[in-house]
């Protein structure tokens, strides 16, 4: 069976990505979330774990062993140079995993699913085939990150210029999905992005 060819979805903090990426899982696509893997990547007893201890020191664990996320991202987003140490350090191992996991040993559909906040940011847009991007506002960003992480403007307003700018990230898109509509319309947009990949990938039109 030939691999499934790979279609990155992106999108600037508060875009929206996870929304999209369920609307396809709902079509039966396999989705690897590049989040996902940079938590796994640095859980209890790996070796990148104890790397960022030891650079960074012992107070970013939790009592229960745990990276303290929220600390580590105030840390990095203030200190462009130590934001590159940890980039350098996960990157690599993020990579070599979403590979692993975007070859699903069982699978009869087309296409698989990168998502990732950085695609573009990182080399990890040479692992697809064509690039979605989630659309919003920076407005919209801002609100829908500070009430869902509970972050001070100053911060989400860090995290978006250390991403792309979104025009940036437009100019590079090979499909964009406007989520700042309505649910039902997003739907919309997703089903007719899924069923153009399944015409267009599916055999004999990749050969």
């Amino acid at each position: 069976m030939t691999d499934p060819i790979v279609i990155g979805l992106t999108g600037g903090i508060g875009s929206g990505k996870s929304t999209v990426a369920g609307l396809f899982r709902s079509f039966g696509i396999h989705t690897v979330d590049a989040d996902n893997v940079a938590r796994e990547v640095v859980e209890p007893g790996t070796d990148a774990l104890s790397q960022i201890a030891q650079h960074f020191g012992e107070q970013l664990l939790a009592t229960d062993g745990t990276l303290d996320r929220a600390a580590l991202r105030t840390i990095v987003f203030k200190e462009p140079t130590e934001r590159e140490w940890l980039e350098a350090l996960l990157h690599p191992i993020i990579r070599q995993e979403l590979e692993r996991q975007l070859k699903p040993l069982e699978y009869s559909l087309p296409y698989t699913m990168l998502v990732s906040p950085l695609l573009l940011e990182t080399d990890q847009h040479t692992m697809v085939e064509r690039i979605i991007v989630v659309d919003v506002p920076e407005s919209v960003q801002l609100e829908r990150t500070m009430a869902r992480d509970n972050n001070s403007r100053d911060l989400v307003e860090r995290i978006i210029a250390a991403q792309i700018p979104r025009q940036n990230r437009l100019e590079r898109a090979s499909d964009v999905i406007d989520n700042s509509r309505a649910l039902d319309q997003v739907r919309q947009q997703v089903e007719l992005l899924h069923r153009r990949f399944l015409s267009d990938y599916s055999s004999p039109h990749r050969d």
